[in-house]
C-alpha cells in the first residue's frame, strides 16, 4: 500500500541554487525520486520541467521531483524545516518567517499569539524585513505604539540579528485565517 510506496522513494537534499547535493547535516531542498512520483503537470511543459525534471548539476543524476520543501536529515530521519518560497533572504542569510513571527509575538504582551506575519520587500535596492501583527483587544485603548514597536524590533535584532524595516500593528481579527 501507501507505506510501501514511500519506502521505495529516494530522497536527497539539494542546494536549490547550485543544484548540488548538500553535505550531511545541511539544510537543503528535498528532492524525491521513485515509482510513485508523477511525470509532470498536464499540458504544462515549462512547469513540468522546472518541478519534475530536477537533475544534479555535477552528476546529471535525475530526474527528481523538486518538492519546494526545505529539510535536513538527522540520525537517518528527514525533518521538514520550511518552504523554499517562504524563506526570507536578507544580506545572503536565510531566515524562516515562522521563527521571526514567534519571536515577535513573544516580544510584548499586547500582541496576539499566532496573528502576525513576517516577510520581506525590496526597498532602496535591498531586501528589508516587514512585520505585521495584530494587537489584543484589551490593549487597543491604551496602546503605546512606540513601545510595542520598539519591543518587536529589539527582540528580532537580538534573536535573529535583523533590523526591522517596517512594523504595522493591526486591530484584532484583521488577518484572515
Amino acid at each position: 500500500g501507501c507505506g510501501r510506496a514511500l519506502l521505495d522513494q529516494k530522497v536527497i537534499l539539494v542546494d536549490p541554487e547550485t543544484c548540488l547535493q548538500c553535505p550531511p547535516g545541511n539544510v537543503g531542498e528535498i528532492w524525491v525520486q521513485g515509482p510513485s512520483v508523477a511525470r509532470g503537470y498536464w499540458k504544462k511543459s515549462g512547469q513540468t520541467e522546472q518541478t519534475f525534471q530536477g537533475h544534479l548539476a555535477d552528476t546529471k543524476q535525475g530526474p527528481y521531483l523538486r518538492t519546494g520543501d526545505l529539510g535536513f536529515i538527522q540520525a537517518g530521519e528527514l525533518f521538514i524545516a520550511g518552504r523554499l518560497k517562504d524563506l526570507i533572504i536578507i544580506r545572503g542569510c536565510n531566515h524562516y518567517p515562522q521563527d521571526i513571527e514567534l519571536t515577535v509575538e513573544q516580544s510584548h504582551p499586547a500582541l496576539r499569539a499566532g496573528c502576525g506575519a513576517a516577510f520581506s520587500i525590496e526597498a532602496q535596492g535591498e531586501e528589508r524585513l516587514v512585520i505585521v501583527h495584530e494587537v489584543q483587544r484589551k490593549f487597543i485603548r491604551k496602546l503605546n505604539i512606540e513601545q510595542v514597536a520598539l519591543s518587536m524590533q529589539q527582540a528580532v535584532s537580538q534573536e535573529h540579528g535583523l533590523q526591522v524595516y517596517a512594523v504595522e500593528l493591526l486591530k484584532p481579527v484583521s488577518i484572515p485565517k
